[in-house]
């Protein structure tokens, strides 16, 4: 067994592979004879010593994670401040490393992760403490900088594809005499991706979604009234896909849940999509229905993108091969080098270019009008949401998911108050 321990942990929203990653991080610490911990909730587990011996879980069910979504360790929103306002946090989180003879960290999440992973190297530097901080990417915003895209993103767009066009059909089966217009929103703060994914759905511009809205588009409402009205003149119905964080000219949310913050201070949206089906009936008169995907688009691990499976297991065995190699504040990214036939490879890109850093959608990804996607975009997205790799199912028809009972781990440090 290799001296030391590696401590991994899981963060914010999860996904439909994160535990992919998870357990590949496992299986490829296990290859290399490493004591693997995990913390419980993410970096809230670390501050409070809720640790779980993760070598101790069995095989069968580390495989099985590559197919169960959730995060099987807990996941958290929890944003560490400056080393200079939390300091007595990051102080404690390297009592707990040192207590547990961790040397090697590794924090699977998003922007906020990479940067307390950044943070927790530098502070370890401060404490001459050896320490080795791997961020791993996860997010379905895909708007992590440097890598190509990001674990989870796959999934949630083959979802919100797959959706949008099943859903299309219902429409467009009942439009003669019901429903005329249907809203589907989609997540995104300020990068578009996951709506962008929506119009893989369609080849032609009568096909849905006929109209995308954007966080990169300051949203007109004149100008998608009119454009709801022109489709359904020409087509008979429409179907809007809109991302919840689209703004107007002025940089208000055109959804804020009153205005509240989650935990990581980022304004709490939700009701993109009875917003502007509110809208539209109000003002056209058409009947209109409208969903709020939610939960649905980041966990529906059944209609799991195979590409997207592989990029997380990938990025997991590379977090682990990269620790070990002493790649201080570094994290697995994903290169293309080929659009067709599609490839692509992992390299490690420093966290300072990573952390506090957002990748939105280039402007050539988006149609002249604003409403829809470019060939360049579905050049890009296409190649993403490829292959199936669907649970075993039981005989109860339900996927076989696995939950983690792993033990936990003895705690030698006095409690946690912060």
């Amino acid at each position: 067994m290799t001296s030391g321990t590696l401590l991994y942990a899981q963060s914010g929203g999860v996904t439909a592979v994160i535990n992919a990653t998870a357990s590949a991080v496992l299986q490829e610490a296990r290859s290399r004879r490493v004591k693997v911990l995990a913390a419980r909730n993410g970096i809230l587990g670390a501050l409070r010593e809720d640790l779980v011996d993760a070598s101790k879980i069995p095989l069968a069910t580390v495989r099985a994670l590559a197919h169960t979504p959730g995060g099987a360790f807990g996941s958290c929103r929890y944003k560490l401040k400056s080393i200079e306002a939390d300091r007595a946090k990051y102080e404690r989180l390297i009592e707990v490393l040192r207590a547990h003879d961790v040397r090697w960290f590794l924090y699977n999440g998003g922007n906020d992760s990479a940067d307390t992973a950044l943070k927790v190297s530098q502070l370890a530097a401060q404490f001459d403490y050896p320490l080795t901080c791997i961020g791993v990417p996860k997010t379905i915003d895909n708007d992590l900088a440097v890598t190509d895209c990001c674990p989870g993103f796959g999934s949630a767009a083959k979802y919100t594809a797959v959706s949008v066009r099943e859903a299309a059909l219902d429409v467009a089966a009942m439009a003669n005499t019901s429903t005329k217009v249907f809203v589907y929103e989609a997540m995104g703060r300020h990068a578009g991706w996951l709506a962008a994914a929506a119009g893989l759905a369609g080849q032609s511009p009568d096909d849905a979604p006929q109209i995308i809205l954007f966080p990169e588009r300051d949203y007109d409402e004149a100008a998608f009234l009119a454009q709801v009205k022109r489709v359904v003149e020409r087509v008979g119905w429409c179907v809007v896909v809109a991302s919840e964080g689209i703004r107007d000219r002025d940089g208000r949310f055109v959804a804020d849940a009153g205005g509240g913050q989650d935990a990581f201070g980022h304004t709490q949206l939700g009701g993109v999509a009875s917003h502007l089906a509110g809208r539209v009936k109000d003002t056209l008169g058409y009947k209109v229905h409208w969903t709020l995907p939610d939960y649905l688009q980041r966990s529906a691990r059944h209609v799991a993108s195979k590409t997207d499976v592989d990029q997380a297991m990938a990025v997991g065995r590379a977090a682990v091969q990269f620790a070990l190699a002493g790649q201080n504040a570094t994290m697995p990214s994903i290169k293309r080098t080929s659009d067709a036939p599609y490839r692509w490879r992992i390299e490690a890109a420093p966290l300072e270019k990573v952390a506090n850093h957002e990748k939105i959608m280039p402007a050539g990804f988006i149609r002249r009008d604003g409403f829809g996607i470019t060939a360049a975009a579905r050049r890009y997205l296409e190649p993403l949401i490829r292959g199936e790799a669907p649970p075993p199912y039981g005989r109860d028809g339900l996927p076989k998911y696995v939950t983690i009972d792993a033990p936990a781990v003895a705690k030698r440090l006095p409690g946690w108050t912060g």
